[in-house]
């Protein structure tokens, strides 16, 4: 899929990326190794993702909504249960029991989170932004996931400035314990 465009194609083609994923993993039968593997890469792309959109979507959408402030503060919590039960799913294998629980329960947090965000965030984020400011955004967010952390740090501050300075530390060592252990990548 392409990326590229302003803030909302960008977010929209992670949320399209990362559906694919699930519906691999949910075309597995229960147990199947490849669906550990296929769990870590969306735990990749959705903490990614989601520093991203912490970093520089949610704070414009305090500007330019007049709600700004409810609406970012409820879907940084969105996040922060998606990223509770990512850390949960981390720490099992497929063929453990807990494994069909945690991602289940990650399926359904992150579809109705995209659903919210592109019935009801982006088209008013859309309407309220400059095409302009909506581009620079889209920028913004293609660079922070090229250093965003790719696993859960459900501790880690989420809101400006503490997330600003922490996440390319902490994605600098994920990437590093990815590429030791071959996690996120498949075959």
């Amino acid at each position: 899929m392409g990326h590229g465009g302003d803030v909302i194609q960008e977010l929209t083609t992670d949320h399209r990326e990362v559906e694919e994923i699930f519906a691999q993993i949910e075309a597995l039968p229960v147990g199947d190794k490849r669906r550990k593997d296929l769990a870590d890469q969306a735990t990749i792309e959705l903490v990614r993702h989601s520093v991203a959109e912490e970093m520089h979507l949610y704070p414009a959408v305090r500007r330019h909504l007049h709600d700004g402030d409810e609406i970012a503060d409820r879907e940084i919590e969105d996040h922060s249960e998606a990223e509770r039960t990512m850390k949960e799913l981390e720490g099992c294998e497929a063929d453990d029991p807990r494994f069909d629980e945690f991602m289940g329960r990650l399926m359904r947090e992150i579809r109705e989170h995209v659903t919210d965000e592109e019935q009801n965030l982006f088209p008013r984020l859309r309407e309220a932004a400059r095409p302009e400011d909506l581009e620079k955004l889209g920028e913004k967010v293609r660079s922070a996931k090229k250093t965003a952390p790719t696993r859960p740090h459900p501790a880690a501050p989420d809101t400006p400035p503490g997330n600003k300075l922490l996440a390319p530390g902490a994605g600098m060592v994920d990437r590093i314990r990815d590429a030791l252990s071959g996690r996120g990548t498949t075959g």
